[in-house]
């Protein structure tokens, strides 16, 4: 982390008045920041769903081409887990019940992550220094280049061609091998500082990576045998992987997102300017979408309110453009899935050379 680097706390009419009519907005409407009822249903379906799969995989083994769709499924339910519990439990936004927020967060855990690094690295890092290189270890992405500052390397010019074989890999590679390389080195990145690692998230560390391959490995090749669960574990894997990567990279690294280089230890904007300036919205009329991914289409709201439930974002993002409107403040939003999806493309075009 780097407590030396300050936004400015110059000119923060935008941070003041965005804060004052959402928290108007709550009162009005006699609403809790943190989830309701549509939260805990959501939830329910999609543990559910995961037990489901689970078993139908396991213990039913359907006919081949069966079981590979649903372990697609199975992937879309990882990152749906992700997207819409452990994400709000992580962020303190799910319930007002902090316990119940603590035990959720653990969902990332059952699917083979780790919550104590993560909060570590999106909670603190991501969301303190967005787009921010050095900071933001998010957009440190092995054998990728995001943003001009970042030197360019030679395999950078196929990146255009390998980039979703590495969305789809990233989700093995965090669970498998990027943890690992977390807890040996005590750092969330080559060059970060090393932070404080207690007894008790170590042992939690273990004992939830040993559950996870039991309940993932162990199991299913006793049962199914060492071949279906591989390319169960590769089908599931990889789909959750590209969701997962995708939602974020269209939400940071698109045409009209900025990134910065930190030359010295103050940047010139207050810190909300610089979340809108940095984040991106994309297909927020789409239902669907906005149900599946938590509301993570309304990134810019959940930078400038990340204690605040995803179900509150449609209703705050009025609020955000009405304010960005009247201060002049560029709001970025795509209109739909596909153009987010078309401008992150140009984008890793342009920085492949």
């Amino acid at each position: 982390m780097s407590p030396s680097i300050k936004f400015s706390n110059v000119n923060t009419f935008f941070s003041k008045s965005l804060r004052v009519r959402v928290n108007e907005y709550f009162k009005v409407s006699g609403k809790s920041k943190t989830g309701d009822w549509r939260v805990g249903l959501k939830a329910a379906i999609l543990f559910a769903s995961f037990i489901g799969l689970y078993t139908l995989l396991i213990f039913v083994q359907p006919y081949w081409p069966v079981s590979i769709l649903l372990c697609l499924f199975l992937g879309l339910n990882f990152a749906a887990i992700g997207f819409n519990i452990m994400h709000d439990a992580g962020h303190n936004s799910f319930s007002r019940n902090t316990k119940i927020n603590t035990i959720l967060s653990y969902s990332l855990n059952l699917v083979g992550g780790n919550i104590y690094f993560w909060k570590l690295k999106h909670n603190i890092a991501h969301h303190t220094y967005t787009n921010i290189e050095g900071e933001d270890h998010d957009i440190e992405i092995k054998f990728m280049r995001v943003h001009p500052d970042q030197p360019v390397k030679g395999y950078h010019k196929c990146q255009r061609y390998y980039f979703i074989f590495l969305y789809g890999v990233s989700y093995l590679a965090w669970i498998f091998f990027q943890d690992y390389e977390k807890y040996f080195r005590q750092k969330l990145g080559k060059n970060s500082e090393r932070f404080a690692f207690p007894l008790k998230e170590r042992v939690i560390f273990w004992i939830s990576k040993m559950f996870h391959f039991g309940i993932f490995i162990v199991i299913p090749v006793i049962v199914v045998g060492w071949l279906p669960t591989l390319v169960g574990l590769l089908v599931a894997g990889l789909l959750c992987g590209i969701c997962l990567a995708t939602v974020f990279q269209l939400a940071h690294v698109v045409e009209e997102t900025e990134f910065k280089s930190i030359v010295t230890d103050k940047l010139e904007e207050e810190w909300m300017a610089h979340q809108v300036q940095s984040t991106a919205n994309f297909a927020t009329r789409n239902k669907v979408l906005t149900w599946l991914l938590g509301g993570l289409n309304f990134q810019v709201e959940h930078h400038l309110f990340p204690k605040i439930c995803h179900v509150h974002y449609p209703a705050i993002n009025r609020i955000v453009k009405e304010t960005c409107k009247e201060l002049g403040i560029k709001n970025i939003e795509y209109e739909t899935f596909r153009e987010a999806f078309k401008s992150h493309i140009r984008v890793i075009h342009s920085l492949s050379h």
